[in-house]
């Protein structure tokens, strides 16, 4: 991919990728790319927004990772929580393994091998080829603890 540095190389790119966009929707894009912030979009449903985010992610070789907002939605559910029934596993394992098996298991417990990641961590932990591209979808369905 070669490096974007006009308005124009963003609507070509996303061009390549079968999206079609004007030139403020291409400015917009090329000053969150170029200043490396987020980018908000919102709109009646059928106008694009998941598709530029998926033109953007393809177009610059990036992960996709989508969040897809529904009523009842938690923090857990959006950034990680916990392999309850691993860390059962292990809690039996080292049990039937007796004294040293318990000690080593404290501080495995709650490592990240028993953590389950949800979009939010995924995005933030760094990835080979660049930050990926976060797709946060439906946002208004959720309820007003989690916004």
């Amino acid at each position: 991919m070669t490096a974007i540095t006009t308005i124009d190389d963003v609507q070509t790119m996303l061009e390549k990728e079968n999206y079609v966009c004007g030139r403020a929707l291409a400015t917009v894009v090329f000053l969150a790319l170029r200043l490396g912030r987020p980018l908000f979009l919102e709109g009646e449903p059928g106008t694009g927004k998941t598709e530029i985010a998926k033109a953007i992610a393809s177009a610059l070789g990036r992960k996709l990772i989508r969040l897809q907002c529904y009523e009842g939605l938690d923090a857990a559910s959006a950034v990680a929580e916990w392999n309850f029934a691993g860390q059962m596993i292990a809690i039996r394992t080292a049990e039937a393994a007796g004294g040293a098996g318990r000690d080593a298991l404290q501080t495995e417990l709650f490592s990240e091998e028993f953590l389950i990641e949800r979009p939010l961590l995924q995005a933030m932990r760094p990835q080979e080829g660049g930050a990926p591209v976060l797709l946060i979808d439906e946002l208004d369905r959720t309820d007003e603890p989690f916004e």
